[in-house]
């Protein structure tokens, strides 16, 4: 079993940055997919972005496609979610989360960190 941590989440203004990391505990996370998801107050949780096991290959939604970079360093057990020119419409708890089959799709991740308030003001 592995537990996820993320944090670096606030408030930042538009235009700005953050770093979101997620840190694995309990197995190695070279073992798994990670995938970057978030939810706004009243909406379903959506994709943001997914990365595969060594880094090679990686997925973003295309409302973010351009502006976050996720990675990953497996020596480290960590994750990370670079969100540069962020955006009101960017506001959400992120979540990462864990899986064995790389997709998009939240049902298909079996672990689940508590998540990170990401807070944009305009």
């Amino acid at each position: 079993q592995v537990q996820l941590v993320e944090s670096g989440g606030g408030l930042a203004q538009a235009g700005g940055s953050l770093r979101l990391s997620c840190a694995a505990s309990g197995r190695t996370l070279s073992s798994y997919v990670m995938g970057w998801f978030r939810q706004a107050p009243g909406k379903e949780r959506e994709f943001v972005a997914a990365v595969n096991w060594n880094g090679g290959r990686t997925n973003y939604a295309d409302s973010v496609k351009g502006r976050f970079t996720i990675s990953r360093d497996n020596v480290k057990n960590t994750v990370y979610l670079r969100m540069n020119s962020l955006k009101h419409e960017d506001t959400a708890v992120y979540y990462c989360a864990a899986g064995s089959v790389y997709n998009t799709a939240s049902e298909l991740y079996d672990h689940w960190g508590q998540g990170t308030q990401v807070t944009v003001s305009s």
